[in-house]
């Protein structure tokens, strides 16, 4: 046992202990290529297949999108002389695609609004930032009221109503909202579904699946036009709002069985040794569970807040114009029929720029708590 012992440490020290991945071999291109793209016949017709169709591919659209494309100034498709993409037509209503129908003059306001995000978020992202809790108590209690004042108006600032939202502007309102508001609520789905009180289970278990039993273009059409049929005389709700509560409540019921998923896998034996230390439930769950059942899901969770944000461009049924809905406006344009490439495929690239990085920083931090991957 002393002779095991001493190997282990030495095997630690080499990076080589038996609960860590072995170290890995380093090997130069020709190495790589041969053993990952050419390690049989198969592989390598493979490779070389993909390589060609990339050919085939990747040169046209480069052209297309870059190297023949219009990037001058104009004011309708007449300035685009080129044979590839007409970026004109971008140029020239990019600020409608940001920030919706909103009012010119007072678009200093959204810009003051998510530079406030996000000098609260990026700090919450960095590791080792000092003062954390005092980033998230500015971005979850404090940053919601400015926000609210800002973008609709009131201490002195002009009222913009919701009607005029529209663009990215709206797209990351809507995906940011349901994001924040989906994950608690699945949370506490999540546990009560699992909960030993029969009401608690079949209340949350109901609404779990009656509302993954239908699209979520059906929640926002209902929450539209069927749900101010059932409100008292002169009561409304805003157009947005309801779409914000549709969207999170949606969020939360797919939310909730990632959440479940987590918890199934944590052994019974974390919870015997919790209520062994004499933790009640709530210490227990919140202490030793529920930490350990998040790790295990976070590519559940990014997979649905990913999901949840490009659902977003369905509120256009319901009238609301976000990037989505902007850019088919201007393909409507007299002056830019028939750009809905350019439209799109910059639509395209916004999306893919947001979710990439949703993904992207899910990975640092499935590597920074796997804690038995240290070294």
């Amino acid at each position: 046992m002393a002779e095991a012992t001493a190997q282990d440490k030495r095997n630690y020290k080499a990076g080589q202990h038996p609960d860590l991945p072995p170290p890995k071999e380093s090997i130069g291109p020709i190495a790589w290529l041969r053993r990952n793209l050419f390690s049989s016949p198969i592989n390598s017709l493979l490779t070389i297949a993909a390589l060609y169709l990339l050919y085939l591919a990747i040169p046209p659209v480069l052209d297309w999108a870059i190297f023949s494309a219009n990037w001058q100034e104009g004011t309708s498709r007449q300035a685009c002389d080129k044979s590839g993409a007409c970026w004109t037509m971008v140029r020239a209503r990019l600020a409608q695609f940001v920030y919706g129908f909103y009012p010119i003059d007072e678009r200093w306001r959204v810009d003051l609004t998510f530079l406030l995000a996000v000098g609260a978020i990026v700090p919450l992202l960095i590791s080792r930032m000092p003062g954390k809790k005092y980033f998230a108590i500015f971005l979850f209690v404090v940053f919601p009221v400015l926000a609210y004042v800002l973008l609709y108006g009131g201490l002195g600032l002009r009222q913009v109503p919701t009607a005029r939202w529209g663009g990215l502007m709206l797209t990351v309102i809507l995906g940011g909202v349901g994001i924040v508001v989906s994950l608690p609520i699945g949370i506490v789905l999540a546990l009560g579904r699992r909960s030993s009180l029969p009401v608690v289970t079949l209340l949350c278990t109901g609404f779990i699946e009656f509302v993954r039993a239908v699209p979520l273009i059906t929640v926002l059409f209902m929450s539209s036009v069927m749900l101010p049929l059932f409100l008292p005389t002169g009561v409304d709700i805003d157009k947005l709002v309801r779409a914000l509560v549709g969207i999170a409540l949606f969020g939360a019921a797919y939310m909730a069985e990632v959440v479940r998923g987590g918890l199934q896998a944590i052994p019974r034996g974390q919870y015997e040794a919790a209520m062994a230390l004499g933790l009640n439930y709530w210490k227990m769950t919140t202490l030793v569970i529920l930490p350990q059942a998040l790790r295990i899901v976070i590519p559940g969770i990014v997979n649905t807040f990913i999901g949840l944000f490009k659902d977003t461009t369905l509120v256009l049924i319901i009238g609301l114009f976000e990037l989505l809905g902007i850019a088919q406006a201007a393909t409507r344009d007299p002056n830019w029929i028939g750009l809905s490439r350019e439209a799109f495929a910059f639509v395209a690239v916004v999306f893919f720029i947001f979710c990439f990085g949703m993904s992207r920083y899910s990975q640092y931090l499935e590597r920074r708590l796997h804690t038995g991957y240290r070294r």
